[in-house]
C-alpha cells in the first residue's frame, strides 16, 4: 500500500470526543463542591498524571480523590461519572473499520486504566484494533519521544512506514521526529484527504 504499513490512532478527539466537563458538573453535584473548585483540584493534583503514567491503581486513586473532593460513594460510581464523558465521531470510526484486515491499526493514547475499562466495555470495535500503547500501561506520555519508539519497536514498524494521527499539533510534531509521518487531525474530511495523498485509499 504505497509505502504505509500501519496506521496508529490517537483516541481522545480523534475517534471519541471527550468532554471533561462533564464529569466536573457530576462531581460538583455529588461532593457540594463548586465546579472551579473541582477545576482546581484537577489541574493541582498530580493524582491524575500518576494514574495515567500507571503509578497508582483505580482503587487508591479514587480513595484519594474521594478523601480529598468529600465523595461519599462507591468506586463503580465514581468510575461512571468520571468516564462518562466520550462521544464517538462516526466518521473516523467509520475510517478506522474501512481500514481492518488491510493495515494494521494501533490505538496509542495518553489515558488511564477508569476511562479504558468503560471505553472497551462501551465501544468494543476499539479492541479488535491490532495494538494498544496505552500511557498507563506503559508508563509514557505523549509527547515523550519514547511512547513512539515504544509503539514502534514492540509492533515491529518501520517509523518511515507508519502514520500517525493525533488532534494535539505537539503530538503529532513528536511523532515526526520519531520519524513517523504524523497527520495534525483537525477533522474527519482532512483525515480522509491527508491519509488519501499518503497512498491510503481507497477509504
Amino acid at each position: 500500500m504505497n509505502g504505509i504499513d500501519a496506521i496508529i490512532f490517537d483516541l481522545g478527539n480523534v475517534l471519541l470526543a471527550f468532554d471533561e466537563s462533564r464529569a466536573v458538573e457530576r462531581l460538583a453535584a455529588r461532593t457540594g463542591k463548586t465546579r472551579q473548585q473541582i477545576e482546581e483540584y484537577a489541574r493541582g493534583t498530580p493524582h491524575v498524571t500518576e494514574l495515567a503514567l500507571g503509578k497508582v491503581t483505580k482503587l487508591r486513586f479514587f480513595r484519594t480523590v474521594a478523601k480529598d473532593l468529600a465523595f461519599d460513594g462507591t468506586y463503580q460510581e465514581f468510575a461512571l461519572l468520571w468516564s462518562d464523558i466520550f462521544t464517538p465521531i462516526e466518521p473516523m470510526i467509520a475510517l478506522a473499520e474501512s481500514l481492518k484486515n488491510r493495515l494494521p491499526r494501533l490505538l496509542l493514547s495518553n489515558t488511564n486504566a477508569i476511562h479504558m475499562d468503560y471505553v472497551f466495555e462501551h465501544y468494543p470495535f476499539l479492541q479488535d484494533f491490532d495494538a494498544h500503547v496505552l500511557s498507563h500501561e506503559v508508563g509514557l506520555l505523549k509527547p515523550d519521544p519514547a511512547i513512539f519508539q515504544h509503539a514502534l519497536r514492540t509492533s515491529g514498524l518501520a517509523a518511515a512506514r507508519t502514520v500517525f494521527l493525533d488532534d494535539i499539533a505537539a503530538n503529532a510534531e513528536a511523532a515526526r521526529h520519531a520519524g513517523m509521518q504524523a497527520i495534525h487531525y483537525k477533522s474527519p474530511d482532512q483525515a480522509r484527504a491527508e491519509l488519501t495523498k499518503l497512498g491510503v485509499s481507497p477509504i
